[in-house]
């Protein structure tokens, strides 16, 4: 008996419209990748930490002066607390930030000899760490392929008909299921650009979709081609 899908497809017609969907999207974003600027496994970790519920742009405005005055764990762990706190301000919360910050710069030293593992079973038992952040280190520092399903990931993966669950770890399974191994990392990244610069949370841009026709959710927000592209943004919102 074929197995059920969130749309009634197919198993192989849903994987079929799964994989043109990236593809069309590959080839609007060509440029996508995580937005986070780093140079190493340790700075994406600290800015992926950061990055919680704040903007990417905002923890970019911090980090280089972050990392600068702390350029690995074993300097982070030993950090001044206030100073930390002053420093990663403009990103919100920084005060637990601070906390999960020191806790995982001192448990990177103590366990791990100061390096970042590349294990995801590793990662996620860090301070601060989740499935989430953990997949954006595997897959953007050490090109181990990962899925990161972020508020954004969540919604597109919903909206394509990909999945139906609300739950971060079956719609990795489930959306993984979908696609090669190999493609997870940038099939996120891509799913995210998309994410912030056309299918919005509130009022997506259906009109100005490349992806229009293969998605079940089209009408969710304005179909109007002229309207549709006032909504289009060029990069993620500061």
């Amino acid at each position: 008996m074929e197995p059920s899908t969130p749309t009634g497809e197919t198993t192989l017609a849903l994987t079929r419209r799964a994989r043109r969907i990236y593809r069309l999207l590959s080839e609007r974003y060509p440029d996508a990748r995580a937005e986070l600027d780093f140079t190493n496994p340790y700075q994406l970790l600290v800015a992926t930490v950061l990055s919680a519920q704040t903007t990417d742009v905002r923890v970019n405005g911090v980090t280089p002066t972050l990392f600068a005055r702390y350029p690995d764990a074993r300097a982070l762990a030993a950090a001044d607390r206030t100073e930390v706190e002053t420093i990663i301000q403009p990103t919100g919360f920084f005060r637990a930030k601070t906390d999960s910050l020191l806790k995982l710069a001192s448990t990177l030293v103590e366990k791990y000899d100061g390096e970042v593992p590349s294990r995801l079973k590793d990662l996620v038992t860090l301070p601060g760490v989740g499935r989430k952040t953990a997949n954006v280190v595997l897959g953007n520092a050490f090109g181990i392929p990962g899925i990161t399903v972020d508020t954004h990931f969540g919604r597109l993966a919903r909206r394509f008909g990909w999945t139906d669950s609300e739950d971060p770890v079956k719609v990795e399974h489930e959306v993984g299921a979908l696609f090669p191994r190999k493609e997870w990392t940038q099939l996120s990244n891509v799913l995210i650009f998309h994410g912030r610069r056309t299918c919005h949370a509130r009022n997506p841009a259906c009109g100005a979709c490349p992806v229009a026709r293969l998605c079940p959710a089209y009408g969710a927000g304005e179909t109007d081609p002229v309207k549709a592209q006032k909504l289009l943004r060029t990069g993620p919102r500061a």
